[in-house]
C-alpha cells in the first residue's frame, strides 16, 4: 500500500509540474500568434494516445508513456523531428517566421512558470502552516553527531555556538544545505565549558553524499509518540505515552542510547522497563534486524519559535525559499561537475524521488517536495543542452549575437545528439533507481 501511495503522488506531483511548464510555453507561443499543434501530458510515442481531443487549432491529450510530456510548436525543431513540415515555405504563424526575441520568450515560459510555481507552493506553505523552529538556547543537551560529523571533530554533547561567525538561535540554521555544501565552513561549539571550533573537510560534501545520513541531532529525553502499525512494539504493548527507562538491567537517559542498546541487541528479544503513568511496568519486545521496535519518539526538552505569516508577507518568504533552493542546486551541480560529487549519489530517479514523498499521504510534505521538484526542474530544464530548453535558448542567443539563424541542418544534428544525451542520463538514473532497490 506504501508504493501505491508512493507512486501516486509521485505521478500527480509531476503530472501538475509538467503541465505548468508546458502551458508556459503555450501561453507564451499563443501571445505571439503562434500555433500550437499539440498539447500533451506524458508522451504519446508511436502515436499511441490514452486521450485526445481537438480545441481550436490544438490537440489536447494524454500519452501512455509518463516521461514528462511536452507541446508541438509549430515550425519549430523539437524532438518530433517533423522534417517534412520544416521543408515547407515558413508561414506567419510558426515559430521559425518570428524574431529571435519572441522565440527566446517562448523557450524560456516553461522554465519561469516552474520557477513561479515553487515560489508559490513556499508562499502558500508558509500562509497556511508557518514555519517551525527549535530554539537552540533549548538544546541543552548538545547534539548526537552522525559518524561523518564525529570524523570532522564534532561530539556527543556538543552545544552549537555560530556557523562562519554568525550566532545560531534556530537549530535548523546549522544544518542549511548551504553550509553543507559550501567551502571553509566553520562551526563554534561549547564543549565542557568551553568554545572550540570545528571546521568541515574540503571534500565534506562527497563525504556527506556517500554517507546519506543525517549530520547531527540534538540529544533528547523522549516518550513514545506514535506506535507503527504491525511492528514490534505495538504486538507487545507498548503504549502511546510511555517512557522507556531501560533495555534488559541496562538504564539509560537519551534517545540515542536507547539506540545504541537496540542495534546491539538486533534479532533478540529484551525486556522494555517502563514508567507509564508514573509506574514501572515491564514488557518483552522483539527487535528486529535493523536494530528497532517500532514507533517514533517525541520530547519535551525543546522550545519552539513559530513564525507566522500574512497573506501577502508569505511571498517574500517564499521567495526567499526558492532562492536558497536554486543556489543549493547551482552549488550541487557545481561539485557534480568538478567530481566533488558522484552523480549516482546526488541525482534521484523515479523511485529516489517517490521515496521522499513517502508511504502516508502527508499534504504539507507532498507540496513541499512538489516546490522543490519543480525548481530542480526549471533548473534542469535551463542547462544547456540541445533538446532541453536552455539547449535552444542558447542557439537562440548565438542567432542574435551573428544576426542570422542557425542552419536547420546544424539545429537538426544537435536535437539528436541532445535526445542521445537524454536518453542516456535517462537509463543511467533509473538503473541508479533499480540498483538501489537491490542494494
Amino acid at each position: 500500500m506504501q508504493g501505491l501511495i508512493m507512486a501516486a503522488q509521485l505521478i500527480l506531483g509531476i503530472s501538475i509540474l509538467v503541465i505548468l511548464h508546458e502551458f508556459g510555453h503555450y501561453l507564451a507561443a499563443r501571445a505571439f500568434g503562434i500555433k500550437v499543434e499539440k498539447f500533451y501530458l506524458f508522451f504519446d510515442a508511436w502515436g499511441v494516445k490514452l486521450f485526445s481531443m481537438k480545441i481550436g487549432d490544438t490537440e489536447w491529450g494524454i500519452g501512455w508513456l509518463p516521461l514528462g510530456g511536452y507541446v508541438k510548436i509549430a515550425g519549430m525543431i523539437d524532438e518530433s523531428m517533423d522534417k517534412e513540415a520544416m521543408k515547407l515555405p515558413a508561414q506567419p504563424w510558426e515559430f521559425r517566421s518570428k524574431p529571435a526575441w519572441q522565440r527566446l520568450i517562448v523557450m524560456v515560459g516553461g522554465v519561469v512558470v516552474n520557477i513561479i510555481t515553487g515560489i508559490v507552493i513556499f508562499a502558500m506553505m508558509s500562509y497556511s502552516y508557518g514555519e517551525k523552529y527549535i530554539q537552540n538556547s533549548s538544546v541543552q543537551s548538545g547534539i548526537v553527531p552522525s559518524q561523518i560529523a564525529k570524523d570532522c571533530g564534532f561530539m556527543l554533547g556538543d552545544k552549537l555556538v555560530s556557523v562562519n561567525g554568525s550566532p545560531i538561535l534556530r537549530f535548523e540554521e546549522a544544518l542549511k544545505i548551504k553550509h553543507i555544501l559550501g567551502t571553509e565552513v566553520k562551526y563554534e561549539v561549547e564543549r565542557n565549558g568551553q568554545i572550540f571550533d570545528v571546521t568541515l573537510p574540503p571534500d565534506f560534501a562527497k563525504k556527506f553524499s556517500d554517507a546519506k545520513a543525517d549530520f547531527f541531532v540534538p540529544r533528547m529525553h523522549f516518550f513514545v509518540a506514535e506506535l507503527t502499525p504491525g511492528y514490534p512494539a505495538e504486538k507487545a504493548g507498548l503504549q502511546v505515552n510511555d517512557v522507556i527507562t531501560k533495555v534488559d538491567s541496562t538504564s539509560f537517559e537519551f534517545f540515542d542510547e536507547f539506540q545504541a542498546l537496540l542495534k546491539a541487541n538486533a534479532g533478540k528479544e529484551v525486556v522494555l522497563g517502563i514508567n507509564r503513568n508514573n509506574e514501572p511496568v515491564s514488557i518483552k519486545v522483539a527487535v528486529d534486524e535493523t536494530g528497532r521496535v517500532g514507533f517514533k519518539p517525541d520530547s519535551k526538552d525543546f522550545m519552539f519559535e513559530v513564525v507566522s505569516y500574512s497573506f501577502f508577507g508569505s511571498f517574500p518568504a517564499g521567495l526567499n525559499k526558492a532562492i536558497e533552493t536554486i543556489d543549493a542546486q547551482i552549488k550541487g551541480w557545481g561539485k557534480i561537475f568538478n567530481g566533488d560529487i558522484a552523480v549516482n549519489k546526488a541525482v534521484q530517479g523515479p523511485i529516489g524521488i517517490a521515496k521522499f514523498y513517502g508511504g502516508e499521504w502527508i499534504w504539507s510534505r507532498f507540496w513541499m517536495f512538489t516546490a522543490l521538484i519543480s525548481l530542480g526542474l526549471a533548473f534542469m530544464n535551463i542547462l544547456p543542452i540541445p533538446a532541453l530548453d536552455g539547449g535552444h535558448v542558447v542557439f537562440l542567443l548565438i542567432e542574435m549575437i551573428i544576426g542570422r539563424p542557425l542552419s536547420e541542418k546544424f539545429l537538426e544534428g544537435a536535437q539528436y545528439a541532445g535526445m542521445i544525451i537524454l536518453l542516456t542520463l535517462m537509463v543511467l538514473i533509473f538503473g541508479n533507481d533499480i540498483w538501489g532497490l537491490f542494494k
